[in-house]
């Protein structure tokens, strides 16, 4: 039998025996932690791993969802099998891990069903999950979730980048924008079906990987100098309301930061170095990729497009009107850190 492990200092040690029918929780107010008594051991039935032929499983948490903490693993099992040795798992799992899923992405595809298909699983582009248009229960997975799709590109949130490596991506069929003659964007909708399908996946995979509101966001949001998908007319809001996906200002809270701003006031002072230099800093906070500069260029108005796409979407023109700005303190209230 293997001697018990232990760290110094940490509140509570898992760990197996070999043949993985407990784990010991230690007591963190046990005087000597090299040489915890015994009446400080609490043995606990450990869930053991399954097996389906050679392939294994290990489908139970045993470590603190609070701290993000999950050894569920929701495919087979990897390991390695160096030649000449055998890999054990008398240990297995670890408490201190978690999931490589921590943003969920969601995109438009630009394209009709039949060509989003064809890009997303035949070319250099690819997407977790593709949502089509169509009023059925049918939703196309083209990449594994323990791999990485490529739908992200260049991207970053708050101190987050190359988000990739640590997303899943979900392409949604929707023909995207024209530009009207005066230079406008105009958006297509989305339907309620496709609506109801993309929430109910979204769901599944926010709960599933523990990813938090602040995570979820839409490509615009991690590349708004590039993207503009989802675009405006996609229901942040109804997500957020009905389904509790996401993230939206206290209406209240915001009605608030707008009743405190004069009019004549906002209006000298929305030009100023020092009020611009405020609201790209409250943008960067909030978890844009921007750099406070004191002075508009058209990356920075791009990221202020790409806020009103999200929470915003009555008036997406890039520039901060009082609404806009009262919106943006309203967030950072409720969700920075």
């Amino acid at each position: 039998m293997h001697k018990a492990l232990y760290f110094i200092g940490l509140a509570s040690i898992a760990l197996s025996c070999t043949t993985q029918k407990y784990y010991y929780t230690y007591d963190a107010k046990s005087k000597n932690k090299n040489n915890p008594s015994p009446n400080t051991v609490i043995e606990k039935p450990k869930p053991s791993i399954t097996h389906q032929g050679e392939v294994e499983f290990f489908t139970q948490n045993i470590a603190n969802p609070a701290k993000n903490d999950n050894t569920i693993s929701y495919g087979s099992l990897v390991s390695a099998k160096p030649k000449g040795y055998k890999v054990t798992k008398n240990f297995f799992p670890a408490m201190g891990q978690n999931f490589r899923q921590r943003y969920l992405i969601l995109h438009y595809t630009a394209l009709d069903e039949t060509k989003s298909v064809a890009v997303l699983s035949q070319q250099a582009v690819s997407a977790h999950y593709l949502v089509n248009d169509l009023d059925n229960n049918e939703i196309f997975q083209l990449v594994d979730e323990n791999k990485r799709a490529y739908h992200a590109g260049v991207s970053r949130w708050r101190n987050d980048y190359n988000l990739n490596d640590a997303s899943i991506g979900i392409e949604i069929v929707n023909m995207g924008f024209k530009t009207d003659a005066s230079g406008k964007k105009v958006f297509v909708g989305y339907s309620d079906a496709q609506i109801k399908k993309v929430a109910a996946l979204v769901k599944d995979i926010a709960d599933r990987y523990m990813i938090a509101p602040t995570n979820i966001l839409g490509h615009s949001d991690i590349a708004p100098t590039r993207k503009q998908d989802p675009g405006p007319l996609f229901p942040w809001k109804k997500l957020y309301d009905e389904y509790q996906i996401g993230m939206w200002y206290d209406d209240a809270t915001m009605k608030n930061f707008l009743t405190q701003i004069n009019p004549e006031e906002f209006n000298t002072q929305v030009n100023t170095s020092p009020f611009i230099f405020k609201v790209q800093t409250a943008l960067q906070q909030f978890g844009y990729d921007i750099v406070p500069s004191g002075t508009w260029d058209k990356n920075n108005t791009k990221v202020v497009e790409a806020f009103q796409y999200h929470f915003r979407p009555s008036l997406y023109d890039g520039k901060i009107d009082m609404e806009t700005w009262a919106i943006l303190q309203a967030l950072n209230q409720k969700y920075s850190k």
